[in-house]
């Protein structure tokens, strides 16, 4: 008889060693939400059988995994990876829920600068090839910070909430952005009982200045603090609407959802002020 034998694993068929895609969520202003985007669409993704990662590139405020509810497992963060003294492996942090999740956390103690912008990129190539999508969380503001977040990616998500201020900076981003990386936009912390009173921007009103497609508008509603206290994204409550809509968003970017983001219908913000409807 012949003896029984596991042959090795065949190579990768060619469409999954393709590299995986790069996105920054970004916004430019502080307190819009990136965070949370980022961890509830990560989610989302995984949940579809994507191999996801997480990078939290807010070095000194690193939230990404209070948000994820992984705090307690981080024993190794990005410039531990960058500066050789730890392994990417042993960085990666596992998420409980969802297996093909996994974290890269920034480290609270250093400073932006601290990070080798070309090392970070180096780090962001070799995750994607390993990932399929890798998403990066950027920190707020327009300095090194930014540099390092955006120098890997081919995509970005800009979070915006439905404030004058943060269209600004929004609209700053998008400007430094430019015409090198694909550029989709959420709206965030949308308020349609505000918005039909006329006291707070529609979606209308943020895309008449940034002029982007639209991935997704997300409601301002209790349950998203709630689930962010705990450390349990929304995205993965079936009963959520919010849930559903970070679900849409994360089948827009695969492309298995081709619909339109739903809107509730608003009364223009800029309509009210002048006396008409845009």
């Amino acid at each position: 008889m012949h003896e029984l034998r596991e042959d090795p694993l065949p190579a990768a068929p060619p469409e999954r060693q393709r590299r995986g895609r790069c996105i920054v969520v970004t916004s430019g202003k502080g307190g819009v939400g990136k965070t949370t985007t980022t961890a509830n669409v990560g989610v989302a993704l995984a949940s579809t059988g994507a191999r996801v990662v997480l990078v939290d590139a807010d070095v000194g405020l690193r939230n990404l995994d209070i948000v994820l509810g992984l705090e307690a497992r981080v024993r190794h963060h990005v410039l531990d990876v960058l500066e050789g003294n730890a392994e990417l492996d042993d960085a990666l942090v596992s998420d409980k829920r969802v297996p093909s999740l996994k974290l890269l956390a920034a480290s609270q103690t250093r400073e932006k600068d601290d990070v080798d912008t070309a090392a970070f990129k180096g780090l962001i190539d070799k995750l994607r090839e390993r990932f399929d999508y890798v998403l990066i969380d950027c920190p707020a503001g327009i300095e090194m910070g930014f540099q390092n977040a955006i120098v890997g990616a081919d995509e970005a998500i800009i979070v915006c909430t439905p404030e004058v201020s943060a269209v600004r900076d929004a609209d700053r981003v998008v400007g430094l952005l430019g015409d090198r990386v694909k550029t989709t936009l959420i709206v965030n912390r949308l308020r349609p009982a505000l918005v039909k009173r006329g006291k707070m921007l529609s979606v209308d009103d943020v895309n008449a200045i940034l002029r982007l497609p639209l991935l997704g508008v997300i409601a301002d509603e209790p349950g998203v603090i709630v689930s962010t206290n705990k450390g349990e994204p929304i995205a993965l409550d079936p009963a959520s609407s919010t849930g559903e809509a970070y679900r849409k968003i994360a089948g827009r970017i695969v492309g298995t959802d081709t619909s339109a983001p739903e809107i509730p219908r608003e009364a223009s913000f800029f309509g009210k002020l002048f006396g008409g409807q845009r």
